[in-house]
């Protein structure tokens, strides 16, 4: 019994170093690791936008709507997939086993949408681009898992926080990068693909620290096995001195149908899920549909390439004024306002900004800009100080070990069903009841989410991540 005690004691002390351990090094390691994923996977989610914009004025022809409707959503479709698939091999076999894979696709998706894609061929660009979103979505699962499971009780929530607002970064990147572009007058045939392949640069520099990265603390204590080796990698990846134990207390492995069956964590998987798609739906198809929830704002007169820059820039103010800020404000408040508060608020005012633009449609015209761009970036801001971060921030934080990728990846695909929904209705929606109408649709959503948040989801702030999570009620027997 002693011995059995000693053993419980000894696998508790060497998560608890990872749970009471100082902001350190290692720390800042995974962030940069993990964290440029995620501004390539905003880059490139943000360009496709910009560039069907370009395809016309490239010698492309004419493109449908439901052409751009395709190419605009199909990297979040694949997303969806990419996001269940890797969510489940991270908890079957390990996350550093998988980690890179993710990387490697998005680098494949972006060459081949860029170098290998014939002018006109609207479909093979879209093959390319769903390529490149399974790799979006493995990033989703896998990312947030591994953060999470690195980081400190004090400030998990900020570290997690910070990886996903690199977001922030790339979705300025591509304006920024198509603005810069343009002044210099690159040729519109060579710049659409410059654009789409800048988005494979940072998955480039990063690919071969993520495939050397150790196994994380907890799934190697708590679902696989530490051995002398991974143990070893470990230390030397922390800097920490932990003491290896083979025998200590295992969490059971779970099915799929297990989790399934289990009432706690299918609460848990209807909450992230719920708030995640209704969420995505109003945050991906603004920020690809904004060329078109713009496009009244835009003068007449402004045409070809000279719209596009217009339209690109308005859409790079809004976004760094309001939603640049709302990511960071997020972040560093998320541990001491709690991740329930911040979800809840941010739901409210999205509510109220689409109900406000729904309301007044008169604010979409040129002669009120000003109006528009500060009610627009106001729903923008409110996004990212909301639901945005703390839909990604929940799920590794409230589902167990063993199940931890496969309810963080679940709560991510149905972010992105949401978000290709959004982005293939939404131009339909527009059309059909028109821009305030479609604000309208997203003001209901953001009430939806915002009862999903109450109802179903708990506040697991500064909380050690195995009580967060109730690992203790699935320990082996």
């Amino acid at each position: 019994m002693a011995t059995g005690k000693k053993k419980e004691d000894d696998e508790n002390s060497i998560l608890n170093t990872f749970d009471k351990a100082r902001d350190s090094s290692f720390h800042k390691k995974t962030l940069i690791i993990s964290g440029m994923g995620f501004f390539t996977d905003a880059y490139d989610i943000f360009i496709i936008g910009v560039v069907t914009n370009l395809l016309p004025l490239s010698g492309w022809g004419d493109i449908s709507k439901f052409q751009i409707s395709i190419l605009d959503s199909s990297s979040l479709l694949a997303a969806a997939i990419g996001a269940i698939v890797f969510g489940r091999v991270i908890d079957r076999i390990g996350r550093g086993k998988i980690y890179g894979l993710e990387m490697f696709l998005l680098i494949l998706g972006a060459i081949g949408s860029a170098f290998l894609t014939p002018v006109g061929s609207i479909y093979v660009l879209t093959a390319w681009r769903f390529i490149l979103g399974i790799g979006i979505g493995g990033d989703y699962a896998s990312s947030s898992v591994i953060m999470t499971e690195y980081s400190n009780t004090k400030s998990r929530g900020k570290w997690v926080g910070m990886v996903f607002s690199m977001q922030s970064v790339g979705f300025l990147a591509g304006p920024a990068i198509t603005l810069l572009m343009l002044h210099f007058s690159v040729p519109v045939g060579i710049l659409w693909r410059l654009l789409l392949f800048f988005g494979a640069i940072p998955a480039l520099i990063v690919i071969y620290y993520r495939v050397k990265m150790p196994e994380t603390p907890r799934y190697m204590l708590s679902v696989s096995s530490a051995s002398q080796e991974s143990m070893e990698k470990l230390r030397e990846y922390t800097g920490l001195d932990l003491k290896n134990d083979n025998d200590t207390k295992k969490m059971r492995r779970m099915s799929l149908r297990e989790i399934l069956n289990d009432r706690r964590l299918v609460l848990l998987i209807l909450g992230t899920s719920i708030s995640w798609f209704l969420m995505d739906w109003a945050l991906y198809g603004n920020t690809i549909m904004s060329k078109y929830m713009l496009s009244s704002a835009v003068p007449l007169s402004l045409k070809g390439l000279a719209r596009v820059y217009y339209s690109t820039e308005v859409s790079a103010i809004i976004f760094g004024l309001f939603a640049f800020p709302g990511y960071w404000l997020a972040t560093f408040t998320i541990d001491r306002i709690g991740r329930k508060l911040i979800q809840s608020l941010g739901f409210m005012m999205m509510a109220l900004s689409f109900g406000l633009l729904f309301i007044f449609p008169f604010l979409e015209t040129p002669l009120h800009i000003i109006e528009f761009v500060v009610i627009y970036g106001l729903s923008y801001f409110f996004i990212e100080f909301g639901p945005n971060l703390t839909t990604f921030v929940y799920p590794p934080e409230i589902f167990p070990a063993q199940a931890r990728g496969t309810g963080t990846g679940i709560a991510a695909s149905a972010g992105k069903i949401g978000a290709f929904m959004g982005t293939f209705l939404n131009l339909l929606i527009q059309g059909a009841i028109g821009t305030s109408g479609l604000f309208f649709v997203l003001s209901i959503f953001s009430i939806g989410g915002l009862i999903a948040t109450l109802l179903l989801l708990p506040e697991p702030k500064r909380v050690d991540l195995g009580e967060s999570s109730e690992e203790k009620l699935y320990l082996t027997s």
